[in-house]
């Protein structure tokens, strides 16, 4: 069935895309929405089209107006508006007009006594700056940080100089709602279950890690970041928290243009990063590419209290020194055919390779019950190289030049394969080999229906599957000489795992009259899941199909200020390691073990949100619920298993000869841990964030989030409610400096949290970069420093019946880092805002 569904699919939307090609490759022209009006000429209706530009930069104008204005009749007869590549369709009918083309402050321009009596490209009209509505109004000559849709927030990084010359996961580190933590894993208020897309897909830019992998991604290869907290139903279900959708930069400009990044900084890092596009008649080529080099020093401090029944505990100090090279790159090649006017097919292919090495130095105290302490160094090296290959084809029908009333579709094939090896040295000598080698084929293939019904609505069907195929391979084997090694068959393991998920969906928006708008969706998944435990011979098969409502409304008081209120129903996959049941180890002493017995979790989730543009003040806020099923929590518990750093010897408790060895030797629990389905979780929790702009110099946006997690459950007698109450707030001013320096600061805080099982501090960090422009606007050149005061450290508590434990992590030092970007045929884009998300509040592109 899964082999045969794609194929009727790919032939359904084939003879669908052919069916709409009349002879000689024209479009049979689609009933237009726009009201009859009475015209010059009544039997016959024209199609007018060009596009606008703007003159200095060669840089499309949305929204920009074109009207027709009738002198027989003396009125405007009709008109529209450019999109977002500048151009513009309209039919209009037969007659001679004056038309004028108008963008907010440009100059106007006319083209008087134009007799139009078939379809005319009138060509491309560039206009200029009117340098005296500028004196009089007070245009910010920028994009928009932050926009706002119907079920999205959308985050532009053009101006953030704090992500100049870093990485993907410094961009996502700067969006409202979202936070990073010291290791780099990324939730979204407060959750970390975060579906992460490129382009709105899965992608190879990701990999297989995408911690690694978004710390190695170049920020000047993103456009934007949507944050999508109440996801529509053409998005996939995964993701409880929501969905990050990371959009990659490409543009449409004739002939030549791009820019060039170079950075290097403190510890040791460089990099060298470009956009390059191209286009020439119906062509389009275009090319992302990436490569950098990161140091990257850490270390982590760690005190743990063994608890002995009646005896004195023991006590473990683990002091860890990480030094850590990141070496990566990735490219992203494609070229767009524009067939005709509407119709356009893309080919793009992507390539990531990363090459990273990680020395681990591990100085460990034992004290026993008597106070003897014994000292252990440990020599973790590790290797890893992580390879992905992805090729996509996209196909993009519209009718009528209109781009709300199409039909796409979209193949992609991914292969990756990740190899990990480290050889763990005691004392100066070799005692263990590990390697993990993860290999994963997918196959996406996806196409969506959208049709205009009225004159605001819109109904959208579709249809995605997902086919992924992973092969974890993971070796353990053990030496007493450093020469020998016997692997250990308790510990190594081959897991293939299968998930083929095909997904459905359907949805309708529409205004009512001119307040209220709505976008009601329904998705209906399939889940068809193989575990394979080589190893074991354990195989088993989860199979199950569930429904996914989405609501989202939206109620505007004024032009200026609206009420949205948001419903979606979420799932969480268990996967890989999560599932895998053979234990991996990070530690002698500590373990990873999965269940594959794991059961989805399934959340619904309810937002409410409120937008006031206050003139050069915009405040926007939101309340949210969520209530989770079958959740997944970690828990650490103890094994039967003793360690013996002495003789570096595994002993359980149930052997013959345990008491003997207590008695010789010092041992220390083996703890293990893993995910579980617990009860339930509800979060509740609100926002809100401000973004201020008096002038052209200086703004300044502030976020603040708060959130409550409420756990309830109980594992093997034991309970594990717990109550985490935590927020966090985000604090970014830019002032343009005399002598047109820009000067940008982050502050980040986010308070302590807690969980059944641990607590965690507060963390705080500040941010600061200065940017200059040169070249007469065509470079960059940008200078910031990372964690300014070196306190963005986790330091926490963990505690069990058996031990206790308090560590201080820090992932990464703080940093330095210079870089300069130079844009060749392609000036600063004058892209201005549009009222903060403009009138365009009922949007349904996924």
């Amino acid at each position: 069935m899964n082999k045969i569904l794609p194929t009727l699919i790919l032939s359904f939307v084939a003879s669908l895309l052919l069916a709409q090609q009349t002879p000689g490759g024209s479009t049979p022209i689609v009933q237009n929405n726009t009201k009859e009006i009475t015209s010059p000429n009544l039997q016959k209706e024209v199609i007018v089209s060009g596009s606008i530009i703007e003159k200095d930069t060669g840089v499309p104008l949305e929204y920009a107006t074109v009207a027709f204005f009738s002198q027989l009749e003396n009125r405007i007869v009709t008109g529209g508006i450019s999109d977002v590549d500048g151009n513009f369709r309209i039919p209009v009918p037969a007659g001679v007009y004056d038309i004028s083309i108008e963008f907010i402050s440009f100059k106007k321009v006319t083209i008087s006594n134009k007799k139009l009596i078939q379809d005319e490209n009138l060509g491309s009209f560039a206009l200029e700056i009117d340098a005296e509505s500028l004196d009089e109004v007070e245009i910010i000559a920028e994009r928009t940080t932050v926009e706002f849709r119907l079920d999205k927030k959308i985050y532009n990084i053009g101006k953030d100089l704090t992500v100049r010359g870093g990485t993907v996961s410094d961009v996502l580190d700067n969006v409202p709602s979202v936070s990073v933590d010291v290791e780099g894993n990324v939730s979204l208020r407060g959750n970390d279950d975060v579906r992460i897309l490129i382009n709105g897909k899965p992608s190879g830019l990701v990999g297989l890690n995408s911690t690694d992998a978004l710390r190695q991604l170049p920020a000047e290869s993103i456009e934007r970041v949507e944050v999508i907290t109440s996801p529509s139903a053409r998005y996939d279900a995964e993701g409880t928290a929501g969905i990050l959708n990371i959009i990659l930069r490409r543009s449409k400009l004739q002939g030549l243009n791009g820019a060039i990044t170079v950075n290097g900084g403190y510890p040791t890092s460089a990099g060298i990063s470009g956009n390059i596009n191209y286009r020439t008649g119906d062509f389009n080529f275009f090319n992302t590419t990436g490569y950098n080099y990161r140091e990257v020093p850490g270390n982590s401090f760690t005190e743990t209290e063994f608890f002995n029944d009646d005896d004195p505990s023991t006590f473990l100090t683990e002091d860890r020194e990480f030094d850590r090279i990141r070496k990566g790159i990735n490219t992203n090649f494609g070229v767009e055919w524009y067939v005709n006017d509407t119709f356009s097919i893309t080919n793009s292919i992507v390539y990531r390779n990363s090459d990273n090495e990680s020395n681990t130095i591990n100085l460990i105290d034992e004290t026993d019950a008597f106070g003897t302490t014994t000292r252990t160094t440990r020599f973790d090296p590790e290797l890893e190289d992580d390879k992905t290959i992805q090729y996509s084809l996209n196909l993009d029908k519209q009718w009528n030049g209109n781009s709300d009333h199409r039909l796409t579709f979209e193949f992609q094939y991914e292969t990756s394969e990740e190899d990990e090896r480290s050889f763990v040295n005691q004392d100066g000598t070799d005692v263990e080999d590990v390697s993990t080698v993860e290999a994963q084929d997918r196959v996406l293939i996806q196409t969506d229906f959208v049709q205009p019904l009225g004159e605001n609505g819109q109904f959208e069907l579709g249809y995605r599957g997902n086919f992924n195929k992973l092969d974890t391979d993971y070796n353990v084997a053990f030496s007493d000489d450093g020469i020998n090694f016997e692997p250990s068959t308790a510990l190594s393991n081959n897991l293939l795992y299968d998930e083929n998920v095909n997904a459905f969906y359907s949805q309708f928006g529409n205004k009512l009259g001119e307040k209220f708008s709505y976008l009601l969706g329904l998705r209906m998944e399939s889940t068809r899941i193989t575990i394979n435990q080589i190893t074991s011979g354990n195989f088993e098969k989860k199979n199950y199909t569930q429904l996914f409502p989405t609501v989202n409304l939206a109620y505007e008081i004024t032009e200026d200020e609206s009420f949205t209120i948001g419903y979606s129903r979420r799932i969480r996959r268990p996967r890989s390691r999560f599932i895998n049941p053979f234990p991996s180890r990070s530690s002698p002493t500590s373990l990873f073990q999965g269940d594959p017995d794991l059961d989805p979790s399934i959340s619904d989730a309810f937002d409410i949100g409120y937008l006031n543009r206050l003139g050069k003040l915009t405040i926007s806020g939101s309340v949210y619920f969520q209530h989770a099923t079958d959740i997944f929590s970690f828990i650490t518990r103890a094994t039967d298993d003793f360690y013996s750093f002495e003789t570096n010897e595994t002993v359980n408790i149930n052997d013959p000869d345990f008491d003997e060895i207590n008695a010789n030797y010092d041992l220390v629990p083996v703890v293990i841990r893993g995910p579980i389905n617990l009860a339930t979780n509800d979060r509740y929790g609100g926002e809100i964030t401000f973004t201020y702009r008096p002038n052209r110099k200086f703004n300044v946006n502030a976020n603040f989030n708060l959130f409550q997690s409420i756990t309830k459950g109980d594992y093997q007698g034991q309970n594990f409610d717990a109550e985490n109450l935590s927020w966090f707030a985000r604090l970014n001013a830019k002032y343009t400096l005399p002598g047109a320096i820009d000067w940008q600061t982050r502050l980040f805080y986010r308070g302590p949290s807690e969980t059944a099982q641990s607590k965690n501090k507060g963390i705080f960090s500040t941010d600061l970069a200065f940017s200059k422009d040169v070249f007469n606007e065509n470079g960059s050149l940008a200078f910031r420093v990372s964690d300014l005061f070196n306190t963005r450290k986790r330091v926490g508590d963990s505690f069990t019946p058996t031990f206790n434990s308090t560590g201080t992590f820090q992932w990464r030092q703080r940093s330095y880092n210079v870089s300069f970007t130079y844009r060749f045929n392609q000036k600063k884009k004058r892209e201005r805002s549009n009222g903060q998300g403009g009138d365009d509040d009922l949007e349904f592109e996924g």
